[in-house]
């Protein structure tokens, strides 16, 4: 991943990710539900201490992405379902570092330490049928289609569709040994 580095959200961050989120806001805002609920600073922070509980709980795990030391978005488990061993993963990625492959290698990392350390046997991951730089993520992780949900997601003033991708823990392994 070169420069890149992952870590679990930080206080120290709560500034930084706001920058970024304000600065992106337009552009983000398309495809995420939550911009318009992070209008200041304290907003982050908030959300930044309930990413915080939930890791501790081991019930969630919010990453930042930063790239020389800066965060340019964050990648992370929505919630674990321990009893059935799955979870789903988001992410968001600045404008500007789109299409580097960042947000695949981070990605592929936060799955390998899910399937080989914590023994999950299941991730999904949902997106927009139209958010094709999304959809490339699971695509090119080896994620399959299981079907869309229609009218799944509210988008401010709409109802988005979601197509549902899976990956099931040996068929990771097995796409890795062919990589």
């Amino acid at each position: 991943m070169g420069d890149l580095v992952l870590r679990p959200v930080a206080l120290s961050d709560t500034d930084a990710l706001f920058q970024v989120v304000d600065a992106n806001r337009a552009y983000l805002r398309r495809w995420l539900p939550w911009v318009d609920s992070s209008l200041s600073v304290e907003d982050t922070r908030k959300y930044r201490e309930i990413s915080a509980r939930q890791h501790a709980a081991r019930e969630a795990l919010q990453v930042v992405i930063l790239l020389a030391g800066e965060p340019i978005g964050m990648v992370g488990f929505h919630r674990f379902d321990w009893a059935n061993r799955s979870t789903s993963i988001g992410y968001w990625l600045a404008e500007a570092h789109q299409g580097h492959g960042y947000m695949t290698s981070a990605c592929r990392a936060l799955i390998e330490i899910v399937f080989s350390t914590w023994e999950l046997n299941r991730i999904e991951i949902r997106c927009a049928p139209g958010n094709t730089r999304s959809r490339a993520i699971p695509e090119r992780l080896g994620f399959r289609i299981e079907g869309t949900h229609r009218s799944a997601e509210w988008l401010y003033d709409h109802f988005e569709d979601l197509v549902v991708y899976s990956l099931l823990a040996d068929e990771f392994t097995s796409s890795k040994a062919t990589r």
